[in-house]
């Protein structure tokens, strides 16, 4: 992930962060389906201040924070409507009324964006799917992956980060000591894939700034993201 996973996103530790722990890789039934899989989304709470502050300016930080509760809402809405056998927020902070029912709440490990990938998939216990919540366009068709023969699935960002990371068996190590935050971020979590039989997913664009929300919102037009988002462009003209 570049900014994060493209679409997601690195966090500083809070009170809540746990140390990361170390991991094997887990094992997994092959021809694993996406009933027993794992959809992880790893996310900020959305306060002022601590969430999109690239969109500031044109918008304040209350804004911001306004718009990714949006991205995170339609985001765990998409994650509900998918298939699989569990559905776990990795949260740096605080669970809101923004948190639908069905979906677990575990904390982030403190440090790198890299290990608090790595400690998400060291969790589970079979395939996984890892997103973030800064491409809130995501729908359960792209969400529903299918292990069957195929080790790991990748889902390009438009910044050159990540928005999706899927592995049938995890393996922790395959994130640990991937830079994040920088222009090649998914060219390197890509290769480190090589050995594995990988399927592609769409390229999609993550919330970085004011026109990557414009974009998002128009791939998304009946979500909350553009509901807000043209409520607040509204009241800027």
């Amino acid at each position: 992930m570049t900014e994060p996973i493209g679409p997601i996103r690195p966090t500083e530790p809070t009170d809540s962060s746990e140390p990361c722990e170390s991991s094997e890789r887990s094992s997994v039934t092959p021809g694993a389906s996406f009933g027993s899989m794992t959809l992880l989304v790893i996310a900020k709470e959305p306060r002022p201040g601590r969430v999109k502050t690239r969109l500031t300016p044109p918008f304040t930080p209350e804004e911001a924070a306004w718009l990714a509760e949006a991205a995170l809402a339609d985001t765990l809405d998409v994650v509900v409507r998918t298939p699989a056998r569990r559905r776990v927020l990795v949260l740096d902070g605080a669970p809101g009324p923004w948190l639908p029912t069905g979906i677990e709440v575990v904390p982030q490990c403190a440090g790198g964006l890299d290990e608090r990938l790595a400690a998400a998939f060291a969790r589970c216990d079979g395939p996984a799917l890892l997103i973030g919540m800064d491409t809130p366009q995501v729908t359960p068709e792209l969400l529903t992956v299918d292990f069957a023969d195929c080790d790991a699935y990748f889902g390009p960002a438009e910044d050159g980060g990540f928005w999706a990371l899927g592995l049938a068996a995890p393996d922790p190590g395959l994130l640990r000591g991937v830079p994040m935050s920088a222009p090649d971020t998914g060219a390197v979590q890509r290769r480190r894939l090589a050995h594995l039989r990988v399927r592609e997913l769409p390229r999609l664009r993550d919330v970085d700034t004011a026109y990557d929300a414009e974009a998002v919102a128009g791939a998304a037009p009946g979500g909350r993201f553009a509901a807000r988002l043209a409520r607040l462009t509204a009241t800027h003209r």
